[in-house]
């Protein structure tokens, strides 16, 4: 596929892997990719019974979807209030997360088996100005370089909140006991705060969407290291599942990788 829409033409190539683990008995991580839109999506479910896999495959379908219908056209009107001085491709991921909020909050009010469940999302779009990375939760985001790995998205978390506020000791950010406590998941709210960050794609990144199945098993340098064992980006994910299985996969593995070619 070649993205027509950045300052110079890029070929792009994907690869997206989800698997059980080693532990559990679902899966509740979904993801979506779709191209022909240039949108790659997420998300991590939580919840009792089977409604973490309801979020979070509600909560991409509802994104996908958004994605689709609106295809066509430049919108002047949004559901949302929106800073008019945001990108239009910006104001579009945010709505569309929005919407998959909405959609999962909206359920999650039916109660019995779905009562509070939430998910998690990270999506990228590959837009006319850039590519922008929106995410609640603690999916993450990262680009990978010149054999070099950042994460651009911030965890929205207990332990995260925590670091930040300096109140813990490396030796208490080991052995925090709250570390999968998230403090903002889509579906627990009728709104939500989205983060959006943009990046300017060069050829030659590579940028991965994971579930925290993934980080929660291997260090981001763990992460550098497998991507490096091969220059096949199918092989490549599959490597990355396989990482995070075999030191211990005690959560579902869900990942996009997203390769700008020149």
């Amino acid at each position: 596929m070649r993205l027509r829409s950045m300052s110079r033409p890029m070929h792009i190539s994907y690869a997206a892997r989800t698997h059980l683990g080693m532990h559990r008995g679902n899966n509740e991580d979904n993801f979506f990719v779709l191209p022909e839109h240039n949108l790659y999506i997420v998300a991590d479910g939580m919840g009792g019974h089977a409604s973490g896999e309801v979020a979070s495959l509600l909560a991409v379908r509802t994104m996908a979807n958004y994605f689709i219908d609106s295809t066509g056209g430049r919108r002047e009107e949004w559901p949302y209030p929106l800073d008019s001085e945001r990108a239009y491709d910006d104001k579009r991921l945010t709505t569309g997360v929005k919407l998959a909020n909405q959609g999962v909050f909206e359920v999650a009010q039916q109660g019995g088996i779905y009562r509070g469940m939430g998910t998690t999302l990270v999506s990228l779009l590959l837009g006319e100005t850039g590519a922008y990375v929106a995410h609640v939760g603690d999916s993450r985001a990262y680009v990978i370089t010149n054999n070099t790995i950042n994460q651009v998205t911030e965890d929205h978390s207990l332990i995260n909140e925590y670091i930040k506020l300096h109140k813990l000791s490396p030796e208490e950010i080991q052995g925090f006991a709250h570390k999968n406590v998230i403090v903002r998941a889509l579906g627990l709210a009728e709104d939500v705060d989205v983060d959006i960050q943009r990046i300017e794609p060069l050829p030659g990144d590579t940028y991965l969407l994971c579930s925290d199945g993934l980080t929660d098993m291997l260090e981001d340098p763990e992460i550098l290291d497998i991507m490096n064992e091969s220059d096949d980006i199918q092989r490549q994910a599959e490597l990355l599942v396989e990482g995070a299985n075999n030191a211990g996969g005690v959560d579902n593995t869900t990942l996009i990788l997203v390769r700008f070619n020149s």
